[in-house]
């Protein structure tokens, strides 16, 4: 029997006054530099922010687009936090959570949050600014290699900036 092959997923979220659009891009292995494909999901204005509370407003519109997904997933990228600290959950947790923690999920953040002091620094390409990991259903240091590991030699990796890219030109 043949094994099953798992994609890799890089969700992301676009807010404009008139729609929310998600997108997720697949990829195949971590040093892919090309996507196996993508979905985009135009929905409904997002509800406000609220301070700790982002997930409120992104989860809704990435469960949207993951549901388009008909391949099974190894692991799901975030662009931001899967914990806000100790114990206290951020959008990738609720992900998790909401998918009844069938896939991992990995956070990766630009900028520090309050509290993140489980968040593991990468550095990628020549930038002096770190990424921040976090991950649930998997070891942070795992997600953190697989982050560094990704394509791209800027500090973001490709299939992050394509899929925030894809989020905002659709």
């Amino acid at each position: 029997m043949a094994e099953e092959i798992r994609m890799l997923a890089c969700v992301d979220v676009d807010y404009r006054p008139d729609v929310t659009v998600a997108a997720c891009v697949l990829f195949r292995a971590w040093t892919d530099a090309k996507e196996a494909g993508h979905w985009v999901d135009r929905g409904p204005i997002a509800a406000p922010y609220e301070p700790g509370q982002f997930y409120r407003r992104e989860l809704p519109h990435l469960l949207r687009v993951l549901a388009d997904v008909q391949e099974p997933l190894e692991a799901i990228v975030v662009d931001g936090y899967v914990w806000l600290g100790e114990d206290k959950p951020g959008l990738g947790a609720h992900l998790y959570e909401a998918l009844c923690r069938s896939v991992p999920v990995i956070g990766v953040a630009k900028t520090p949050y309050v509290t993140t002091g489980s968040a593991l620094p990468i550095v990628r390409g020549q930038s002096l600014r770190p990424l921040l990991i976090t991950a649930i259903g998997m070891e942070t240091a795992t997600a953190a290699e697989h982050i560094r590991r990704m394509h791209g030699s800027s500090r973001m990796p490709t299939m992050l900036k394509f899929v925030d890219r894809l989020c905002r030109e659709s």
